[in-house]
């Protein structure tokens, strides 16, 4: 038996936990941590890409460019479904291993193509979609982290593991344009222009930046983390979530708070360079990401205090609010308060994220164990088994729905202004979906009486 197999897990049992389970779940959970950063910094590079490239002589349509930002949602998303149920057959550690390597294949791809304002799109597009590894990491990184910690916990765990991975956007959006304006890991400068201004680029370090990190990460996984003997199930086993109601209900929750983060993550700075265009958005655009992971982080914290239900009923009013600000500034032309607005909005999605995703744990072990109760002592404890199993796909399936919004929000956008001239319309339906949410939280989770309280 391999040395990195755990035979035995028992988070629900204190002693264990304090003795051994505590220390091994926190080592898992701190070598999860950086990968899934890199995971996020890979999937949105095109977010800060896509600005560059027609000043550096690429010659591509507006709509070719939110095509290139759109794309690695619509594959991270897809990877995501088969992703959600990778941890249970092939481990932990070793998916984590194998997941953060495939980062090496855009990351590397995207740092000779940029060099070449030659590159075909279809390549450009390539090399998009295959960013999509690093959105699918999501789904595998979270069940895996789900299986380790106890109920109480799970809020904590999983903000902790989401919310400082979603760093990875803020880092990409940060890190980036400060590396392209130097030689760092050779090639050409590139020459770039617009309007009157020109300056040297090296758009390549875009991609180069991160090898060195995916391969530490890579290794730390590989020799640092465990696979649970408890976490062990097939294909089969996992898919009866697709029977389970509230997997599909937590699914449409998610999508408004994930699928809202992720999506205006990747059309924040084309948004704003087309909406704005005396602004630089890269100046701005990494302090939206960066907000929405604290908040994660604090988000759960507050769930597991006053519950998931409640905190997420109180975040999509506020989203709402907050897009209703957007619209406002966007029709008085002030960039500052469309900023600042956008700010509410990252870290109402912060918070909604961390409390769905506190909401799913309680909801599928409430539910086994209401079938268990009054049963043997052997059955409660397989009730609980089964919960978590099921409760860990149903984080990555849902995960899976949700990044699909790093698809359709851009693209709503692009769409919208190609239609009307504005992103009036796109911001319009946001707010219809947000009230959607409002009403499924409340009546299936958070109102007296409601099927399950959570």
């Amino acid at each position: 038996m391999s040395r990195y197999l755990i035979s035995t897990w028992e988070p629900e049992v204190p002693a264990f936990w304090h003795s051994r389970g505590k220390p091994t779940a926190s080592r898992n959970l701190w070598i999860s941590i950086p990968a899934l950063m890199l995971a996020f910094a890979i999937w949105m590079v095109w977010s800060v890409v896509v600005v560059n490239l027609p000043a550096i002589g690429f010659k591509y349509s507006t709509n070719q460019l939110f095509w290139l930002a759109a794309v690695p949602g619509l594959s991270g998303a897809t990877l995501r479904i088969f992703y959600s149920f990778m941890v249970p057959i092939f481990g932990g550690r070793k998916w984590t291993a194998i997941s953060t390597a495939s980062l090496l294949i855009p990351a590397l791809g995207i740092g000779f193509a940029v060099q070449d304002p030659n590159t075909s799109y279809p390549t450009m597009l390539v090399l998009s979609l295959l960013c999509g590894f690093g959105g699918g990491n999501f789904a595998s990184s979270m069940a895996n982290i789900s299986f380790f910690y106890p109920k109480a916990q799970k809020g904590y765990a999983l903000g902790m593991n989401a919310g400082l991975g979603n760093l990875g956007v803020s880092a990409v959006q940060f890190v980036v344009p400060l590396v392209i304006t130097f030689a760092l890991f050779g090639g050409e400068a590139q020459t770039w222009t617009k309007a009157a201004a020109t300056k040297q680029m090296w758009l390549q370090n875009a991609g180069f930046v991160w090898v060195p990190f995916i391969i530490v990460s890579t290794l730390a996984a590989w020799f640092g983390m465990n696979d649970l003997a408890s976490a062990k199930a097939s294909f089969a086993e996992q898919a009866v979530i697709f029977k389970r109601k509230h997997n599909w209900l937590m699914c449409w929750l998610y999508v408004g708070t994930f699928g809202s983060f992720i999506g205006y993550s990747a059309a924040f700075p084309l948004l704003t360079s087309t909406l704005f265009p005396q602004v630089n958005p890269l100046q701005y655009a990494f302090v939206g990401p960066l907000v929405s992971a604290l908040a994660r982080v604090a988000g759960g914290f507050i769930a597991d205090k006053l519950g998931g239900a409640r905190v997420t009923v109180w975040t999509f009013v506020c989203m709402i609010l907050a897009v209703l600000g957007v619209l406002h500034f966007l029709h008085a032309g002030s960039f500052a308060g469309f900023f600042g607005m956008f700010l509410v909005l990252f870290a109402c999605t912060g918070v909604g994220n961390a409390s769905t995703f506190r909401m799913i744990p309680v909801i599928f072990l409430t539910l086994h164990q209401r079938a268990a109760k009054g049963q043997s002592e052997g059955a409660q404890a397989q009730a609980v088994a089964s919960a978590n199993k099921e409760a860990a796909a149903v984080l990555g399936f849902t995960s899976a729905i949700a990044a699909y919004g790093a698809f359709f929000i851009p693209k709503s956008y692009g769409t919208s202004i190609a239609l009307t001239g504005s992103a009036d319309a796109a911001l319009w339906c946001f707010i219809g979906f947000y009230v959607t949410c409002i009403a499924v939280t409340w009546w299936f989770y958070a109102r007296k009486g409601a099927e399950i309280t959570c």
